[in-house]
């Protein structure tokens, strides 16, 4: 099949996350260092040893029709929140829908909604489980939700894989348009998975930070003093476009190369073998040097062994040349299926700002980390930016975006 040579550009941006309701007020607070991690207010956190959260800075609810956003589980109403956004910031294109693709990724779906009903099911019978309980608990629920709002006709999909979704689902939609199987495509991710099991699976597993007395410093990427991610929400979308769809569209920047690898080597370690190599392609695809790169926004979730795994990556790639390195997961929190497109998204606005927002939380940096970390807020020179996303079970996906 014949690749187009069009160039795909970044037209429209949506988000709510910690820090905002909306991209704008995301990215403004990422600009300024803001922190978005909060302690838990639930009934049921009272044997559970992490009582921290990224949570959302606006609910759905002051977003969505009430009668809309009950048949909808949380990560579904993220996504048609964020999709909506997006949409509207890309000028509300006329678009055949048959040449209107949807890719939203997710960590786990609609996995509260499974829980809660399966708890309904267990304390009062069959009769009290909602009717909407299957559409609600699907993975790819996101996704079809947007591609009916929206009307899209060329494909709605789900790209389930982990930590690396969101990134994922940015990836497959620029192949989408390379392909000539569509061209336009909202692609992003989704998370809503604050409860008590996935919290005492981590609490476990000892991946999450229990910093439960200073949740504001809890997440500290590439610290000497960081103990483990802190668990986050939200949506980010992005409207991805062939140029020669409407010319002379003002875009945030260009989705230049991207690639996915695995690592075939743990379930939960990363390996910078595979992650390399997924870095290493998407600079070959997007014909961008190594040297070009002016900014990473690293995926960083604050584990031990993590951040240690992807500063290395980076030094295998870049060598002595130094881009500046942020972390935002230090403000959000781990956005899980989320936070690869939330990063895309900000990277896209990196590159149309021209600024790299802080690290939170740095106060020590870690020196097995020999990177040039973003400690405030940095104005750049640059017309290329790399985004990293790392999932369980050796997923690897990267981001090459330019202004050009």
């Amino acid at each position: 099949m014949r690749l187009e040579t069009d160039s795909v550009l970044v037209t429209g941006l949506g988000a709510t996350t910690p820090l905002g309701g909306t991209a704008p007020a995301t990215w403004q607070a990422m600009r300024e260092g803001r922190n978005g991690i909060r302690p838990i207010e639930r009934d049921w956190l009272a044997e559970l040893p992490i009582r921290i959260a990224g949570q959302l800075a606006v609910e759905p609810s002051e977003a969505l029709d009430r009668i809309e956003a009950r048949r909808l589980d949380r990560s579904e109403q993220l996504a048609l929140i964020a999709a909506r956004e997006a949409w509207a910031d890309a000028g509300r294109p006329e678009i055949d829908g048959e040449r209107l693709a949807v890719v939203i990724g997710t960590g786990t779906g609609g996995a509260v909604t499974m829980l809660e009903q399966d708890d309904i099911l267990e304390r009062s019978g069959v009769r009290k489980v909602s009717p909407h309980t299957v559409p609600m608990l699907m993975a790819n629920g996101p996704a079809a939700w947007v591609s009916i709002d929206l009307g899209a006709r060329a494909g709605a999909h789900t790209p389930v894989s982990a930590c690396a979704s969101g990134a994922e689902a940015v990836a497959l939609g620029l192949d989408l348009i390379r392909l000539g199987r569509a061209d336009m495509v909202i692609a992003g991710g989704t998370e809503a998975c604050l409860h008590p099991l996935p919290l005492a699976g981590f609490a476990q597993a000892r991946a999450h930070s229990l910093r439960n007395h200073d949740p504001e410093h809890a997440s500290r990427p590439f610290d000497l003093d960081r103990d483990g991610f802190v668990i986050g929400e939200g949506a980010a979308v992005l409207v991805l476009e062939r140029a020669s769809l409407r010319p002379g569209r003002r875009s945030y920047a260009t989705l230049a190369g991207a690639a996915v690898t695995s690592d075939a080597h743990h379930i939960t370690a990363g390996h910078p073998d595979g992650q390399s190599r997924a870095v290493r392609r998407a600079l070959a695809e997007a014909g961008v040097a190594p040297e070009r790169i002016g900014v990473v926004h690293a995926h960083a979730t604050s584990t031990p062994k993590g951040d240690l795994t992807e500063a290395e990556t980076l030094a295998r790639v870049f060598g002595p040349h130094r881009p500046a390195v942020t972390a935002t997961k230090s403000m959000t929190g781990h956005l899980f299926g989320a936070a690869g497109a939330l990063a895309a998204l900000a990277t896209a606005y990196s590159l149309h700002d021209q600024l790299v927002p802080p690290i939170r939380n740095l106060t020590s940096p870690d020196p097995a980390a020999d990177l040039d970390l973003v400690t405030t807020a940095r104005p750049i020179t640059a017309d290329a930016a790399l985004t990293n996303a790392f999932g369980f079970g050796g997923h690897n996906a990267s981001l090459v975006f330019t202004t050009g």
